[in-house]
């Protein structure tokens, strides 16, 4: 079993690979949270395997971590956009099997 943590920082409309496919092991649990104030109103998108983000997941106000567990979970390329006006930085945790 492997942990993998890093940081991520994004200007404006700047976009990034938050956390690559894995190919040895399996993917059990992601995790990506924007490191906010409780009342920040800052949308990032969350795209899987679409670096054009056609189709997304929205974190914006409330709604600040992206979260997934299980053996059926996605296992491809995970990108995230900074939508927002000022740049952030993201935690992202990922365990493998």
């Amino acid at each position: 079993m492997v942990q993998n943590i890093k940081t991520l920082y994004l200007t404006p409309s700047q976009k990034a690979k938050a956390v690559e496919k894995p190919y040895s092991l399996y993917r059990i649990f992601v995790s990506i949270l924007t490191v906010l104030g409780t009342t920040a109103w800052y949308p990032s998108k969350i795209s899987f395997d679409d670096p054009s983000f056609s189709s997304f997941y929205l974190l914006a106000g409330a709604d600040r971590r992206f979260e997934a567990r299980g053996e059926d979970i996605f296992q491809g390329d995970i990108w995230v956009k900074n939508e927002s006006t000022i740049s952030l930085n993201y935690a992202i945790s990922e365990i493998l099997y």
